[in-house]
């Protein structure tokens, strides 16, 4: 391509170059100087430049021997797989429900504006704020409790509804759902809708028609909301927490605290598994679509 001067125009590769620049600075870097500490001794008081394993074999020590049960890198493991799994699933059912009506039963487009606005009104406060919300509704002497011992329902306090497994996927549920509607409705939304208007003609039931065309056809949104919700739930620590009372085990939450206690080659070394663990389920996921070729 040419200017009318004749002259040839820079080479649009560098019109790239600062943003690849952030990309380096910002995310490249990091990660090399994460994956170079984990490889550090250190001590009570100090971090010593070293070549050595023994972060790794900690991690694992105890796992691989004929002693039986689990280790408590894998019990560790197995909670945040545990946490990732349902929330996901949770808020793939919800995303894909409030997609699908958003894109097929509202057809105006400044209503789907406005509801678009009414699930974002929760990003408005900080995530500690959302998460304190649910303690007076879900404590001991909380609205829910005091709710079912009016009406009789039970006879004693629920206890599980805070500080357990289920206040953590509840939260999480709330504070990441909309991660997975967006992207789920901009694939819905681009659906032709002559193709389900002639699959109704054709005798198709409503059930057919989900799982045989708007399924199939929003795969790329399903995945990339899956990609988007996986990820932050695998590294998730101040919502575990909070909801869990600090009782329940994640690999974000001992992270966190190793990094609390300056102990940085031990917390790399666990950043750099859950990395390699979360990039193995993003490839399995990728496997299904091409994500470049389908956006």
């Amino acid at each position: 391509m040419q200017f009318s001067s004749g002259k040839i125009k820079p080479h649009v590769g560098w019109l790239a170059l600062p943003f690849a620049l952030v990309f380096f600075a910002y995310f490249v870097l990091p990660l090399v100087l994460t994956i170079i500490v984990s490889f550090w001794d250190y001590t009570d008081y100090a971090i010593i430049p070293a070549l050595i394993l023994d972060n790794y074999i900690y991690i694992f020590d105890g796992c691989f021997s004929n002693e039986g049960g689990l280790c408590l890198t894998l019990k560790t493991y197995l909670s945040t797989f545990f946490f990732c799994f349902f929330t996901w699933l949770i808020t793939l059912v919800l995303g894909f429900c409030v997609a699908y009506f958003l894109a097929f039963y509202v057809n105006s487009i400044p209503l789907q504006v406005c509801l678009f606005l009414v699930c974002t009104i929760p990003f408005w406060t900080s995530n500690v704020i959302r998460m304190v919300s649910w303690i007076p509704l879900l404590g001991r002497n909380g609205l829910v409790n005091e709710f079912f011992l009016s009406l009789g329902i039970i006879d004693q306090p629920i206890e599980w509804l805070l500080y357990s497994s289920f206040s953590v996927i509840l939260a999480l549920v709330h504070l990441y759902t909309l991660f997975m509607i967006v992207p789920i409705f901009n694939s819905m939304i681009r659906i032709d809708r002559s193709i389900v208007e002639a699959a109704y003609d054709a005798g198709a039931s409503h059930r057919q028609i989900i799982f045989n065309i708007i399924i199939p056809l929003s795969k790329t949104g399903i995945i990339i909301g899956s990609i988007f919700v996986v990820t932050v739930v695998m590294g998730d620590f101040l919502t575990i927490g909070i909801m869990g009372g600090q009782q329940l085990a994640s690999v974000g939450k001992i992270i966190n605290t190793e990094m609390n206690y300056l102990q940085f080659p031990g917390a790399a070394a666990n950043a750099v598994i859950l990395l390699i663990i979360t990039i193995f389920i993003i490839y399995v996921m990728t496997r299904f679509i091409d994500i470049r070729k389908e956006l």
